[in-house]
């Protein structure tokens, strides 16, 4: 983020400037353009800019009418925010394991999930990588469920050519720093084509409020802030060329890693990644870990306890077994060093020092 910021510090200020001197810290024309930019780049007809990825998940479950007594079918290998949204509003996380390549949820086992209380389907696309949406939705229309797209990781990311975010009823978003399109602070954001639920969104994340001291429904205190939005807008115009960047680092990656000990995920012929994560396996993860470290090679886990193993959610009832392809993963997971600013000497330092593992 530091590499980062040096690019963009000049425009940084700028935008930070035209802030503070509008003295517009809510709302305004900067989340109005970032939005509409934002919603033209998925290929949708709306963007609801919100405080945070999680939030957005939750207004999303939420705008669908979806609450006590439903179940939603989630992967049990992703972050807990996927999970937050339906326990909030008082339906229940169906879990389902991710498949053993792609790590991504296993398409081809959700109708076996599938109640007369499914309402929808948690689509992830884990590490930037688009899961298999022509199954998902086959499966949604089967059973007119509908589809959640947790894009999360994957800002940019194509299936099928089309922008993730856009491929189901509706798309979630975290803009958290660390992501490929990341604010600088907190900041989450909405992607759907319903213009009656895109005005029932923005009324839900301004305290219920239709217009100033009228509040139509349950509201939220769920805005993002000029400032963010300004950020955002600066560096929407540089999305592409970062994941394009990304791509490369994970091309050279795939074709110079020659160690049998690393495993790594598995891609779709009709999915475009963006490598948020570059993400292998090795059996013996604390040994690996320990040698970068002492190579100055500080890799990441994600995540090392799958969600239906967490302790929030032990009133489930999973046990260890349950999803074997999710406990194997967090337990033997590794993510390599991968952001845009990397330079072909440190992605060369790091292959180095895995092949001589």
């Amino acid at each position: 983020l530091s590499r980062q910021y040096a690019f963009l510090k000049k425009e940084i200020m700028k935008a930070s400037e035209e802030v503070f001197d509008s003295i517009t810290f809510s709302g305004g024309p900067h989340v109005e353009s970032f939005e509409k930019n934002f919603a033209a780049y998925c290929g949708t007809q709306h963007a609801i800019a919100v405080s945070s990825g999680t939030t957005a998940i939750h207004l999303a479950i939420k705008v669908l009418g979806i609450g006590k007594g439903d179940e939603i079918v989630v992967p049990s290998n992703t972050y807990i925010a996927s999970v937050w949204g339906a326990i909030y509003e008082g339906a229940t996380p169906v879990f389902v394991d991710c498949k053993s390549n792609s790590w991504n949820i296993d398409a081809e086992a959700i109708e076996a999930k599938i109640t007369s209380k499914t309402k929808a389907i948690m689509a992830v696309h884990l590490y930037g990588m688009p899961c298999d949406m022509d199954i998902i939705n086959a499966l949604a229309k089967k059973h007119q469920l509908k589809v959640i797209e947790d894009a999360s990781h994957a800002h940019g990311a194509k299936y099928n050519g089309q922008r993730v975010g856009s491929l189901g009823d509706i798309g979630c978003f975290s803009f958290y720093p660390g992501k490929n399109l990341g604010a600088y602070g907190e900041a989450g954001g909405i992607t759907i084509n319903d213009a009656e639920m895109a005005g029932q969104l923005r009324i839900m994340r301004n305290q219920g409020n239709e217009n100033k001291y009228n509040h139509v429904t349950v509201g939220f205190n769920a805005r993002i802030d000029s400032l963010q939005a300004a950020i955002l807008n600066i560096k929407l115009k540089y999305l592409d060329k970062w994941n394009q960047r990304r791509r490369e680092i994970a091309a050279n990656y795939h074709s110079k890693i020659s160690n049998s000990k690393i495993q790594w995920q598995a891609m779709y012929e009709n999915g475009e990644p963006v490598f948020h994560l570059f993400v292998v396996t090795v059996d013996d993860r604390d040994k690996f870990m320990a040698y970068m470290n002492n190579h100055n090679i500080y890799p990441g886990t994600h995540y090392p306890v799958p969600c239906h193993l967490q302790q929030a959610l032990k009133y489930l009832d999973y046990k260890q077994g349950d999803f074997p392809n999710s406990e194997y993963l967090s337990q033997h997971c590794v993510s390599l060093p991968m952001f845009a600013e990397l330079t072909d000497d440190e992605a060369s330092y790091v292959i180095e020092k895995i092949n001589q593992y």
